[in-house]
């Protein structure tokens, strides 16, 4: 064949070649892509099965699987501890397993049998809020129980009913707030209602009666305010929490009243609340002119009160510096026996 394409004219012979050479560079090329196409297609399945590239149908999310997972061992073992009799179900036959059946949890629930099986096993379901409402009912959680179920099954737990109390933790409560080392102490509702206060707080904020709002103390009387070299600043923050906390309830309408009232008393209060701050519980410092001991510096934290969600319980702190804790301590416990 070389010979044959030797002994061709010189332009047929060099159309022969060139048609080889490109023959010869097309297979290369060819064979190439097709191996950087492998190797491509390769390095993007092992980047799907990392979760890096495009999620499948066939392989859920792992966080989804653990979420699953841990509902399905939480709503075991917790049908598992009910006896039929707490439920006031008759116990005639002998029971091979502990507790409940899953159809009397569906029957206590009001749901379908398969439906609550499914949710039981893990399986990928949506599931209501009014179904896990009616479960945790059936199942008696309690409400860090109930909480928990909420998560699990992806929804927001439910928020705490106005007024709700808290009857059984009250007196602790009060102990600790009344002994908090001299220092204020107090706990405020959803809307900063005064609930629980010590002495030194009650004599140095002037609370009168419980059910006091801080919020309308501050922006409606002069001498609240006069108690804060910083009083911009400390405006500010309370009107900016008072915010958050209308946002945690938003179907509560006396956020609105409240500060619609305000508003009309306060312009400072109508201009920070058009301003839309918004700040959670937090731990900051706070400068307080104190009777007969000037001003002195405070560490202030708040936190929410485990058996009241909608409660804070806020803590003052005498910060050490200018003079003694013991003396800061003394000046506001002296003045509040004294009242």
């Amino acid at each position: 064949m070389f010979a044959a394409v030797w002994n061709m004219p010189p332009v047929w012979r060099g159309i022969a070649a060139e048609g080889s050479v490109f023959r010869t560079g097309w297979w290369h090329h060819h064979r190439w892509a097709c191996q950087a196409g492998a190797v491509q297609a390769s390095f993007l399945q092992s980047e799907r099965e990392r979760g890096r590239g495009m999620q499948t149908t066939a392989s859920p999310p792992v966080s989804g699987l653990l979420r699953r997972t841990r509902l399905r061992h939480f709503l075991r073992a917790r049908r598992e501890q009910i006896t039929p009799e707490e439920v006031g179900l008759v116990n005639i036959e002998r029971r091979r397993t502990p507790g409940l059946r899953r159809e009397e949890v569906a029957a206590l629930a009001g749901v379908g049998v398969s439906w609550y099986t499914w949710l039981e096993q893990g399986r990928d379901i949506n599931v209501s809020e009014g179904i896990v409402n009616a479960v945790s009912n059936a199942l008696r959680l309690g409400d860090a129980e109930r909480t928990y179920f909420y998560r699990l099954a992806g929804h927001n737990p439910p928020q705490p009913v106005a007024g709700r109390r808290w009857d059984s933790e009250y007196a602790r409560m009060n102990a600790l707030v009344e002994g908090w080392s001299r220092n204020p102490a107090y706990i405020t509702d959803r809307y900063g209602r005064i609930e629980l206060a010590s002495r030194s707080a009650r004599s140095l904020f002037r609370i009168e009666a419980r059910g006091d709002n801080c919020v309308l103390k501050f922006f409606t009387e002069p001498s609240t305010r006069e108690k804060y070299p910083e009083a911009e600043e400390v405006g500010r923050g309370l009107v900016a929490q008072f915010r958050a906390q209308s946002a945690r309830f938003p179907e509560d309408r006396e956020f609105g009243r409240i500060a619609e009232r305000l508003s009309e008393r306060s312009p400072r209060f109508a201009a920070l609340w058009d301003c839309h701050e918004v700040v959670g519980p937090n731990r900051s410092r706070r400068k307080i002119a104190l009777p007969q001991a000037g001003v002195r510096v405070f560490d202030r934290v708040e936190m929410s009160v485990p058996q009241s969600p909608e409660s804070l319980l806020t803590l003052y702190i005498a910060r050490p510096g200018v003079e003694s804790v013991a003396r800061e301590r003394d000046a506001v416990g002296c003045h509040a026996e004294a009242a």
